[in-house]
């Protein structure tokens, strides 16, 4: 079924943070949206409930539509401070598949051109956000602007499974260039790292980009005790197609050493977690 797209005025568009997001230096997050129509199997957003802000109906039916903050940009006129260091989204990709329809990122992205925080942070996996490249451009010259792009396996096949609404990697690796290319500072982020190769997978991101890789697993009970975590979707998925192991800590570990002697061989830093995101925020 075609996913559906509805706006709603909201009360503010800018939020203290808290968890993982503040451990790595953001002062604020700007979510544009409740719910995403990527609809990706292992968001860990649905698994927050109320406490992301949502309704019964985000997540019982994740994916299946969005909630766009229409007073988005006029909110954020009255909310933005020169020293905020602010990450839009941890809640919402803010380049998901409706917002082709609904074209809330433009205004949102003017507002921030006439009041510019210390830093910005996008993080997204839609190629949609070159349709921006113009204000994204100007925008750059204003603050310190990144773009956290997310890879997520070097195995199209693995793709179509966990995250069949979002783009292919080549698609992916054109919107890296053409932000690289406009002078914006873009990072290949492994986010979450889906079953993969990961020599491969890390090599892919060395080639897309200048900067140190980021990289972070599929968030799992055992390791994680409290808040957000992968969905029963990917779960089954995983179990499925034997890639279960890949919810393992032990073996998430041994993939992020792999990963990380790999890029460091290349003579760059690679982080996970907080530490890896914390270079976003600088």
């Amino acid at each position: 079924m075609p996913f559906q797209i509805y706006e709603t005025e909201s009360r503010s568009i800018l939020s203290a943070t808290s968890g993982f997001i503040a451990q790595a230096g953001f002062s604020h997050s700007l979510t544009p949206a409740r719910n995403c129509t990527f609809g990706c199997s292992y968001c860990y957003v649905p698994t927050l409930g109320i406490y992301g802000g949502l309704k019964p109906d985000d997540w019982l039916h994740w994916g299946q539509f969005t909630t766009f903050k229409s007073n988005a940009a006029t909110l954020l006129r009255g909310a933005l401070r020169p020293d905020q260091v602010i990450y839009c989204s941890p809640l919402v990709d803010p380049y998901q598949p409706a917002e082709a329809d609904a074209q809330l990122m433009p205004a949102i992205l003017d507002t921030l051109l006439e009041r510019p925080p210390r830093v910005f942070v996008i993080q997204t996996r839609g190629p949609l956000i070159v349709r921006d490249l113009a204000r994204l451009r100007d925008f750059s010259k204003r603050t310190q602007l990144r773009v956290s792009f997310s890879l997520t396996t070097n195995r199209e096949d693995v793709r179509r499974m966990y995250e069949p609404h979002c783009a292919p990697l080549a698609d992916r690796l054109a919107a890296i260039q053409a932000l690289r290319e406009a002078g914006i500072a873009t990072f290949a982020t492994l986010a979450p790292i889906l079953p993969c190769d990961p020599e491969e997978l890390a090599a892919i991101a060395l080639q897309a980009t200048d900067k140190d890789i980021i990289a972070d697993p599929l968030h799992v009970r055992a390791v994680k005790k409290h808040g957000a975590t992968t969905r029963d979707a990917a779960v089954k998925i995983s179990v499925k197609h034997d890639f279960s192991e890949w919810l393992d800590p032990t073996f998430q570990a041994h993939v992020l050493a792999r990963m990380a002697a790999f890029v460091n061989r290349a003579g760059r830093q690679f982080a996970a977690g907080t530490e890896g995101f914390g270079w976003l925020a600088k």
